[in-house]
């Protein structure tokens, strides 16, 4: 069988299959190269055209090097196939390669048929590795599934400012305290700090090793510098006694209801922003501008925009598409640069969103994984308003009893029961349709975003994108939380919820949400449980470990993202941030309990040869919808065509003097798809400019990335 046609090309199909077997997940560069008999293929940077759940469709450009043809053959293969990701590592796995379609300019149905064939028979064995950056600026030009969140709550917390540093304590609702097993002290549960109480004296405890708080009422006044009983130093988890380095503050501000505290070291310092629009207050670790046009200050928190004429209010909350012009015109560079990612448009909020559309995903061994759910008495379940969907209050952890089954979601995996109490299995599939149907207003809302994508007899594929973790995309932006208050569960155990407000949520492209408190003496070790609850030194057991890291940096640019607000101290947020795991975006499925129930994929692939990055080949090789592949020279086009790469300057005069918009393309590219084939033969420069301006800015993030770990290293 001749693939190609026999004036040009030799038989390659026994080439194309050995080539292609030895795809690797190894390789991360761009182009990839797989040696075959008497030459090598070339695999240049995939370009995704549609990513739904962990189900990838893309096109990449491909050359043919054989010695027997003088030139290398260029074409384009259409594939379909699933996507494995790690966000700790950077990673994402492209695999089970399901061939479409394999074509090149010249070829002709029947050998598009027979070249088709062979691939696919030889791709469902093979890989492709990205890293985590270039893939997700790869999707700026593809259709990617965003479940945007319709009813997210807006309604502003209270809003309280501060002239000194001060700490927020919160409350969810009245303090409620439980008994500290063999002492005379009580801790009080609903609250994220360490606050315990002297039952027989009234007095009550606020901190940790670094500096106490105490008072008569844990609704305050609370006074600084206390000296706790050595009787209560004693309980102290060995850990908190190291939380020594500190900033000094006075000052606690205690609430019972979404309250935000916005603190400045000393009176509020206005700084200029280059251009003049827009000032910004540098002595403070919230985002806070004032837009000189229309003297409206701004205020930014868990990703909502609030504006207000002073701080006393009236605050309203503004979309992030409808801010005022200037904020896009923020300096990457600047001291707050990191804001443009919550401001829609910006090239930082559209790689966020993409982002978000990329699950995290592992395979999990049905004998390894396990789920014990523990209830205060017997289970109690309420219904789900407009579902089929009821609940279990009286529980951490996220049971869902629907038509007569119950589902359980445990750090990112679903499990089924036929009863409440178990026993519990791996569940591979689950009831999507009505677990879709669960509203933000629930507090099971955040399980609607973890997947069950296929199985085995021995294995199950699950994943969850950022909604499980309470992030969510609106109107262009990423947000924290879904607004909506999630009352407690009291019982003889307390179960708390999620909230939105009072934790000082602040977004790092680099490792996600980051919580915080305001100003930090070390009084918290914070983490969320994605069921809800609180993770600190009396409230263990059931929670997944968080860790406050302080403060919440404003600028995280590039490679530099020491260039933050955050009142001078600049050399201790370097340090920080180098410390942080190279700054990765957490996976709960590789968090330490975890990994033991996590099948090994490398392991089954161990055995396949593995591609080579190609250094010498620039990664400049691209193919548009209609087939065709062209190639970047400087600022120009180049389109193959018979053997050789041909000047596109005609096309690019056409354009200029047509002055073709970006949405004008689109349509000309919809036109263009409904035409026969043999009319396609121009390229889609429009449509080119985009995957080249998305591949540079995958380069460029992947880049900053390395920069990051090779810093720490040294």
């Amino acid at each position: 069988m001749r693939l190609f046609d026999s004036k040009h090309y030799a038989p390659l199909a026994a080439l194309v299959v050995l080539a292609l077997l030895s795809v690797s997940a190894q390789a991360l560069e761009w182009p990839q190269e797989v040696s075959i008999k008497d030459g090598v293929i070339v695999i240049y940077q995939p370009q995704p055209e549609s990513l739904q759940g962990n189900v990838l469709k893309s096109r990449a450009a491909i050359s043919i090097e054989v010695e027997e043809v003088d030139h290398p053959i260029f074409g384009v293969m259409w594939f379909d196939a699933r996507v494995d990701t790690d966000r700790g590592a950077g990673t994402a796995l492209v695999r089970d390669i399901k061939v479409t379609k394999v074509g090149w300019p010249e070829s002709t149905d029947a050998q598009e048929q027979r070249f088709t064939a062979v691939v696919e028979a030889a791709m469902p064995e093979a890989g492709l590795s990205f890293s985590l950056e270039r893939l997700t600026a790869s999707l700026s030009t593809a259709e990617v599934e965003q479940r945007s969140l319709e009813q997210l709550k807006t309604d502003p917390p209270v809003i309280i400012f501060s002239d000194e540093l001060a700490l927020l304590l919160m409350f969810d609702g009245k303090p409620h305290f439980s008994a500290i097993e063999g002492s005379s002290y009580e801790r009080a549960l609903n609250t994220p700090f360490l606050v315990v109480r002297d039952k027989k004296k009234g007095q009550s405890w606020m901190g940790s090793g670094a500096q106490w708080f105490s008072s008569s009422d844990p609704l305050g006044p609370w006074q600084p510098n206390a000296k706790p009983p050595a009787d209560l130093l004693q309980m102290m988890p060995e850990d908190t006694a190291e939380a020594g380095e500190s900033i000094k503050v006075d000052k606690v501000v205690v609430a019972t209801e979404a309250t935000e505290l916005i603190a400045t070291n000393g009176k509020a310092e206005w700084t200029a922003l280059s251009g003049g629009a827009l000032l910004y207050v540098s002595n403070t670790e919230t985002p806070w501008l004032r837009e000189l046009e229309t003297g409206n200050m701004y205020v930014l928190l868990s990703g909502r925009w609030y504006r207000s004429k002073s701080q006393k209010g009236p605050w309203t909350f503004v979309r992030a598409d409808e801010l005022p012009v200037s904020f896009s015109d923020i300096p990457p560079a600047s001291d707050i640069g990191g804001l443009r990612t919550s401001v829609a448009g910006t090239e930082e909020a559209e790689q966020a969103m993409l982002d978000a559309a990329i699950p995290q995903t592992t395979a999990i061994k049905r004998d390894e994984a396990s789920l014990t759910v523990s209830y205060d008495g017997e289970p109690k379940f309420e219904k789900i308003k407009g579902t089929e969907v009821s609940y279990a209050v009286n529980t951490g952890s996220q049971v869902l009893a629907i038509n007569g089954r119950y589902y359980a979601v445990d750090e990112g995996v679903w499990f089924t029961a036929t009863m409440a109490k178990g026993p519990w299995v791996v569940a591979d599939t689950i009831p999507d349709d009505e677990i879709g149907k669960i509203p933000p207003s629930s507090p099971v809302y955040n399980t609607t975003y973890v997947k069950v994508y296929e199985s085995t007899p021995e294995i199950v594929y699950v994943g969850y994108t950022p909604g499980y973790m309470w992030s969510y995309p609106y109107y262009g932006v990423p947000v924290y939380g879904t607004g909506w208050y999630y009352p407690p569960y009291y019982g003889a155990y307390y179960y708390p919820r999620p909230p939105t407000w009072g934790l000082h949520v602040g977004y790092n492209p680099w490792t996600g949400w980051n919580f915080g408190v305001t100003w930090s003496n070390g009084f918290l070790t914070l983490g969320m449980s994605f069921g809800g609850g609180w993770n600190s030194p009396y409230h263990r057991g059931g929670w997944y470990g968080g860790g406050y890291r302080r403060p919440v940096v404003i600028n995280t640019g590039d490679i530099n993202i020491g260039n933050s607000v955050n009142i001078g101290n600049r050399d201790r947020v370097n340090r920080e941030l180098g410390d942080r795991g190279n700054a990765q975006r957490p996976n709960i499925y590789n968090r330490e309990g975890n990994r033991a129930r996590n099948a090994d994929n490398a392991l089954a692939r161990s055995e396949l040869k593995r591609a080579r990055p190609a250094p010498t080949r620039a990664n400049d090789v691209f193919a548009d919808r209609s087939g065709n592949v062209a190639r970047r020279n400087g600022s120009e086009w180049e389109q193959r065509s018979n053997g050789q790469w041909q000047s596109d300057k005609a096309n690019v005069a056409r354009d200029k003097a047509a002055n073709v918009s970006t949405q004008q393309a689109a349509k000309v590219q919809s036109r263009a798809q409904q035409m026969p084939d043999h009319n396609r033969q121009q390229i889609n420069r429009n449509e080119l400019n985009r995957s080249y301006d998305a591949r540079q800015r995958g380069t460029r993030h992947e880049m900053n990335r390395s920069g990051m770990r090779q810093g720490r290293r040294r």
